[in-house]
């Protein structure tokens, strides 16, 4: 088929601009010679420009594959100019060829000019240009495209729906997201597994677990892709122990995991600590053909620092072949969570001699937060300050000015602290206010904490930890009537305090406990043994420290009431259900209370063992009776 004369299109007018090819020179060869990548494509393009108009259908196919597979721009173009020169018109599938080819290429506006200029469209054709859109992040114009589509009742089939549904971000994007499952289930494609994974992918993305495992359910088969989405779904909504058990279930029925999968799961394990787990993935990963890409190193990096072992984790930061700002952050983020200072110091400065992976804005926050730790806070100053000088080339935002606030805080200089924040060139976020009512609290500065404290109730009335520190505060200086107004707001405000939890692993089981816990089968026992470490503690020096207790009764009821908190339960299970050589890990949920931090520290004095103790902001690794934190977190 020959295109008639006529007119060129804007299109055509620009190619022929860029390559300057209405004829081939007479030294053809040397030409395309320079612009070729490869002998054959060479030669054949050279065979095309002999052939002129005598080019046919598999020709033009044959060439252009070979052009998309090399992603060779320049001499796709010349195919393309060589249609439009020899008057050839293209098929709907050569247009839609090239239209892939130019994406393949990233050149979009080709792409969409070429789609616009198409006289007959398949589904073919708005598949490959929904995709481009689709797969660069160009959400809306994907979904206005496809809405385009629907227009000209051109059905969608199985890969047009698997992609569209990939472009539902946003409120409004998932209710299209739900208008385009409702068309899904219309045309019966719902069970097909690309499209079921991508609506799986879209529901959970959305918080929406219930019905990502519901689709996920009724699949007639699952493939990995479907099997990673719903676990990458759970770890990322944070529901670390439904990923593992589902991860578990499918491995038993035979799924074939990739490194997608394997760095879902690693996240999850790295949100319940489970260090044996973890070490079992690790093995499988090291027996199994999934090539070692970076991003599941790093997740290795990140699931090691987060069970507390940092040997591991800086082993595989070692021998990492290549390293991206993600693996060197993973690491600095572990030793600054561990409170080993002077490791993240000498870790930024290695990064920073190497001078081949410049830092961002998570490096600068872990090596502050790791000063801010260890009681570096001079160093950290000076960091902050060749930061703000423009030496490290990042910009500092509101979260490096809130780590400069708990430096300072950390180290008892309140009053400094109070105005760096006064000067700060914006408006203060809770959490900047947060970290110094945090330093009131350690260092009982009951005046500026009472200024902090309700500053905070101010900007975020709904946020129970607020309430829950400056009860503490005003609790340690006996001020209880105004712990009791404090109760009175919360109660009036609906206001909730998440119930504290902890959790440690034996045997590859998560043994979970709550404050007063009755659900354990070893309660009585656990109830028993506390009393008895109790009394044992007491003896070696050991003196409770009622002011954790946030409730005006009397000292026995306070002494029993702290007793009953969640770590002490998990801390005694690990006592008498491990071996002595094995280190007592305990995870939790919340801030550790003072209380229990000390009861921690005279279990591994008086019984020798080392305890590693994980709550939302730091790990403390206990030996000997001494603690990585100083006691200070």
């Amino acid at each position: 088929m020959f295109l008639s004369k006529h007119v060129l299109s804007s299109t055509h007018k620009a190619l022929f601009q860029n390559l300057r090819l209405f004829s081939l020179p007479s030294n053809s060869h040397h030409v395309l010679s320079t612009h070729s990548r490869d002998t054959q494509l060479r030669e054949a393009l050279l065979q095309m420009a002999l052939r002129g108009h005598d080019m046919n259908f598999q020709d033009y196919n044959t060439l252009l594959n070979e052009c998309v597979s090399k992603r060779a721009f320049r001499e796709g173009q010349r195919v393309h100019a060589h249609m439009i020169t020899t008057n050839y018109f293209p098929c709907v599938f050569l247009r839609t060829r090239l239209i892939v080819f130019y994406v393949k290429c990233d050149s979009l506006t080709n792409a969409r000019n070429l789609f616009d200029e198409m006289p007959e469209r398949n589904v073919v054709s708005w598949t490959a240009m929904i995709s481009a859109y689709s797969q660069r992040g160009y959400a809306s114009q994907a979904l206005s495209l496809f809405v385009q589509m629907l227009r000209t009742d051109t059905e969608p089939n199985e890969f047009t729906f698997a992609t569209v549904l990939t472009s539902c971000i946003g409120s409004l994007g998932f209710v299209l997201g739900r208008q385009i499952h409702s068309l899904i289930i219309k045309l019966n494609y719902e069970a097909h597994v690309y499209v079921g994974s991508s609506l799986l992918d879209m529901y959970a993305k959305y918080g929406k677990i219930h019905e990502a495992r519901g689709i996920f359910q009724c699949l007639p088969e699952r493939d990995v892709v479907s099997c990673t989405a719903i676990i990458s779904g759970y770890a990322q909504l944070g529901l670390d122990q439904e990923a593992l058990e589902l991860f578990r279930q499918l491995q038993d029925e035979g799924m074939q995991s990739n490194y997608v999968t394997y760095t879902s799961v690693l996240t999850a394990l790295s949100g319940l600590a489970a260090l044996d787990h973890g070490k079992q993935v690790h093995n499988h990963l090291l027996r199994s053909e999934v090539p070692s890409f970076v991003v599941l190193q790093n997740s290795l990096i990140d699931m090691y620092s987060k069970c507390g072992n940092l040997t591991y984790a800086r082993r595989i930061f070692d021998t990492m072949h290549e390293r991206t700002v993600i693996s060197w952050n993973a690491m600095l983020v572990g030793y600054s969570k561990h409170g080993e200072g002077r490791e993240v110091v000498e870790l930024f400065d290695l990064m920073r001699d190497e001078n081949k992976v410049k830092p961002d804005g998570v490096t600068v926050l872990a090596v502050l937060s790791g000063c801010s730790h260890a009681g570096l806070e001079d160093k950290g100053m000076d960091i902050f300050y060749d930061m703000t000088s423009g030496k490290i080339g990042v910009e500092p935002d509101t979260k490096h000015y809130g780590c400069v606030v708990d430096l300072l805080g950390r180290a008892g200089r309140i009053e400094e602290a109070l105005e760096f924040i006064r000067k700060l060139p914006f408006e203060p976020s809770a959490a900047i206010w947060g970290c110094l009512l945090g330093a009131c609290n350690v260092h009982l500065n009951v005046d500026i904490g009472k200024i902090v404290g309700h500053r905070l109730l101010e900007i975020e009335p709904e946020n129970a930890g607020n309430y829950v520190i400056l009860s503490n505060l005003y609790a340690s200086a006996g001020r209880w009537e105004e712990v009791r107004s404090l109760r009175n707001l919360m109660f009036k405000k609906t206001v909730r305090k998440e119930p504290g939890r902890s959790w440690i692993e034996l045997d590859q089981i998560l043994h979970t406990f709550h404050a007063s816990d009755c659900s354990h089968p070893r309660r009585k026992e656990l109830s028993a043994k506390v009393q008895e470490l109790s009394v044992r503690f007491k003896e070696a020096g050991y003196v409770p420290d009622l002011s954790c207790v946030l409730h005006d009764v009397d000292e026995e009821q306070k002494e029993k009431i702290l007793l009953s908190h969640s770590e002490k339960l998990a801390l005694c299970f690990g006592l008498i259900a491990t071996p002595e050589s094995v280190t007592i890990r305990v995870i939790k949920n919340l801030r550790i209370c003072v209380d229990c931090h000390n009861f921690a520290k005279y279990i591994s004095k008086i019984y020798g063992r080392e305890v590693s103790l994980r709550d939302k902001n730091r790990f403390h690794r206990i030996v000997g009776g001494k603690c990585s934190c100083g006691d200070y977190w």
